[in-house]
């Protein structure tokens, strides 16, 4: 069984992600179950989706320590989140700064969280995936972006992935998202 953890902060994504990703999943013929949470999702708070795949899930949740690939959206969920990554394992890592929304207006965006993720026994990738969907001209394809470095990690036909974007994203956007895909599909083999 393989187990993906998509997290993050509201209006990134992260639910679309895992749509076309368990998409992908079925369309393969493999079982897949899927839990999201995204309470304050619409406010900026924390976003987080647990996808398991394989010949048979019985539960969608992943317990600490089992996720085969963690995909950060936002370096801060990626530090939040890293217990979950089992030793080893591999985690992608959106190189953004978004600070949760808060009460708090003394909050200050922690320092050195790569360092600090350096000290974990994972295998992790730095991509600016938002600074390359703006080259694109639509800083929203930045999940279809990480969902191409994902798709590299992982052994599913490319004609599956496609299909699956086209499914879920807004009709007038399938193009730029593809394009989006795909580039991240490229800097996956260059990581």
């Amino acid at each position: 069984m393989k187990n993906i953890l998509l997290v993050g902060v509201g209006g990134q994504g992260i639910i679309l992600a895992s749509e076309i990703l368990s998409d992908t999943i079925l369309s393969a013929g493999v079982d897949v179950k899927k839990s999201e949470i995204h309470g304050m999702s619409q406010r900026g708070g924390s976003v987080f989706t647990h996808v398991r795949f394989g010949e048979k899930v019985y539960s969608p949740t992943i317990p600490v320590g089992e996720v085969d690939i963690l995909v950060a959206f936002e370096k801060l969920e990626a530090l939040r989140w890293i217990h979950y990554l089992k030793p080893k394992g591999k985690l992608i890592i959106n190189n953004l700064e978004l600070p949760p929304i808060s009460t708090n207006f003394n909050f200050s965006y922690p320092k050195n969280i790569i360092e600090k993720i350096q000290k974990y026994d994972v295998n992790f990738f730095v991509i600016d995936a938002f600074s390359e969907a703006q080259t694109l001209g639509n800083e929203k394809v930045a999940n279809s972006i990480l969902m191409g470095t994902l798709a590299g990690l992982l052994d599913f036909d490319n004609t599956l992935w496609e299909a699956a974007v086209q499914k879920r994203v807004p009709q007038k956007t399938i193009d730029i998202n593809l394009q989006a895909f795909h580039k991240g599909l490229k800097m996956s083999k260059e990581l």
